[in-house]
């Protein structure tokens, strides 16, 4: 299938006028990019830069179906297959520390992102990750797809905000309809408030969830079985983008091996390193993915 896009100065493939032929990828993430406004200034975020960044660092082909406008911030994800949907404002989120967590307000949303969105050569990517980070993509895209690993990061249908944009927890609608085609699930303590029993429930929905607790490590749910995975004890300097890089790392790694214990291993190890760096140069070094495999393969 041909679709406009055009190459632009990083590298970044987005859609425009001409066609050129677009190639397979080996993993496909979809969800808006994120402009996050920090004291340090605008920088890129959102789980799809932290996934898609991962996934090339563990040498997959990536590919990127989001939406952001002119003057986004995407110059990290040069190289990288980026199908783009127009929009007036890239998708802006505020966090600010504060005694009782983190206070986060989305100050704007880009366009939602429909399956009509999604290039032909792209839907039956080897792994899909459906990555919301502010409601963007339909629950029914879950059934649409036919990767061979559906991998989902639920955070953006998990969390809502009021007219001034501050962001709350809230249930996730239609959830028994994505659980139950994804291959693997992964979300944080966060993103369910806490709320441990609401875990069991959804581990008994879907074939494999991972719960991921910062410091604490992760916890995975399969076969009725649940077994905690603790982290390499590092320095920490910013959690940032963690979790995201945990879910990328625990997909690749359990698509090659189908073996989700030893997934969880590698994910939670690679994780631990990403705290160590600031932002995206979270994302693993080659020395780093290197370490890991020959941790969990000993």
């Amino acid at each position: 299938m041909n679709v406009a896009l055009r190459v632009n100065p990083y590298g970044i493939i987005r859609c425009m006028s001409e066609l050129v032929p677009l190639q397979p990828v080996d993993y496909l993430v979809i969800g808006h990019v994120a402009v996050d406004i920090t004291p340090a200034g605008i920088q890129l975020g959102g789980t799809v830069s932290y996934a898609a960044l991962t996934a090339r660092a563990l040498g997959l082909r990536v590919g990127i179906v989001t939406s952001f406008a002119e003057g986004a911030p995407i110059q990290a994800l040069g190289g990288i297959a980026i199908m783009n949907v127009s929009a007036e404002h890239s998708t802006t989120f505020e966090n600010v520390k504060s005694e009782n967590g983190r206070r986060q307000t989305l100050h704007h949303q880009a366009a939602p992102l429909r399956f009509e969105h999604i290039p032909q050569v792209w839907r039956n990517a080897p792994i899909i990750h459906l990555a919301p980070i502010a409601q963007e993509l339909e629950s029914s895209l879950a059934e649409k797809l036919s990767g061979s690993l559906l991998g989902i990061t639920p955070q953006g249908w998990m969390r809502a905000w009021d007219e001034n944009g501050r962001v709350a927890a809230c249930a996730w609608r239609n959830s028994e309809q994505v659980l139950g085609q994804a291959g693997a699930v992964v979300l944080s303590v966060e993103d369910i408030n806490r709320d441990l029993e609401l875990v069991e429930e959804m581990a008994h929905r879907t074939r494999i969830l991972c719960l991921t607790e910062g410091e604490a490590g992760a916890v995975l749910h399969w076969n009725g079985d649940r077994r905690r995975f603790r982290p390499l004890e590092v320095e920490e300097v910013d959690a940032t983008g963690a979790g995201d890089i945990f879910a990328a790392a625990f997909f690749t790694r359990y698509h090659s091996t189908r073996d989700p214990w030893e997934a969880a291993r590698f994910a939670t190890n690679l994780a631990a390193h990403s705290v160590t760096r600031v932002g995206l140069n979270g994302v693993p070094t080659a020395k780093e993915i290197e370490a890991c495999l020959m941790e969990v393969l000993l």
